[in-house]
C-alpha cells in the first residue's frame, strides 16, 4: 500500500478530536493500521505504528497530525496522507 493514492473523503468536522479521526480511518481501511492501542490511545498518533498520520496545510507544509489544536487543525488542513513511520 505504501505510494498508493486512495482517494476518500473524510468529514472532518463530523469529528470531536484527533482521537475520533484516527478511529475512523483505522475503520475506512479495515484495521489496516491497529491503530488503538491497549489503552485506547491511537497508535497512528502517538508514532508507535508502522505508519504516522500527517497532512498537508494550506501552504503546502507536511506536518504531523496532532501537533496544533483540533480547531487550528481544522481551518488549515487540506489533505490527509497516512504514511510510512522511518522512525521505526
Amino acid at each position: 500500500m505504501d505510494g498508493t493514492i486512495i482517494g476518500r473523503k473524510v468529514d472532518l468536522y463530523a469529528h470531536t478530536s484527533y482521537e475520533t479521526l484516527a478511529q475512523t480511518l483505522d475503520n475506512m481501511f479495515n484495521g489496516r493500521w491497529s491503530c488503538i492501542g491497549t489503552v485506547g490511545s491511537s497508535r497512528l498518533l502517538n508514532e508507535t505504528s508502522e505508519y504516522v498520520l500527517t497532512y498537508e496545510d494550506k501552504d503546502g507544509d507536511c506536518m504531523l497530525v496532532g501537533d496544533v489544536p483540533w480547531q487550528m487543525f481544522l481551518s488549515s488542513v487540506k489533505r490527509l496522507r497516512i504514511l510510512r513511520n522511518i522512525k521505526l
